[in-house]
């Protein structure tokens, strides 16, 4: 997806929705093939732990990456509300799993707001910016730079696991 555009009242967008650990991220929907329930995935030997393997897509191989691990979430077992996200990423289709799909959202440029500097100035610039969708806020990631084979280790790690607790000065806990 391109950088989210500066505001612009006359125009709108259509993104879809969905979770990863209670957040919500959206694609842009044009990006989109189609939302499927989990399929039977095929392990492979010596890949990033984000990587699921495999999957038969009505005789296609893809590859299959599970975003909570991708951005260093923890592990999470596939549910009823699992759904894999089938992204066009160039010539490529790649799945995603995420917790849930929430929604088809309809968003005008006035509640898009283009990433900071400061969100996009390490590694690979997957968070193309913000939307407002009432009180909350949704983070729109860029598929191609998300899903880059090339980047796909720079991603996962600045996702990252959190970083861990140290004692402040007056023997606190800190974040």
């Amino acid at each position: 997806m391109p950088s989210v555009r500066s505001p612009d009242t006359t125009t709108a967008s259509q993104f879809v929705g969905f979770e990863l650990d209670a957040q919500q991220y959206l694609f842009q929907i044009e990006r989109i093939q189609e939302i499927i329930t989990p399929a039977r995935v095929t392990r492979l030997p010596e890949v990033p732990a984000y990587v699921l393997g495999v999957s038969n897509l009505r005789g296609t191989i893809i590859p299959v990456i599970d975003l909570r691990l991708l951005f260093g979430l923890p592990a999470r077992p596939i549910d009823a509300d699992s759904r894999t996200i089938v992204v066009v990423v160039g010539s490529r289709t790649v799945g995603c799993t995420v917790d849930a799909v929430s929604h088809v959202i309809r968003l005008a440029a006035d509640q898009l707001k283009p990433a900071a500097d400061a969100v996009t100035t390490e590694g690979p610039h997957y968070v193309a910016g913000f939307a407002r969708i009432g009180d909350d806020i949704a983070i729109v990631l860029d598929v191609d730079q998300l899903l880059d084979p090339a980047l796909l280790e720079r991603v996962h790690r600045a996702g990252g696991p959190p970083a861990p607790d140290r004692l402040s000065s007056d023997g606190t806990t800190a974040r």
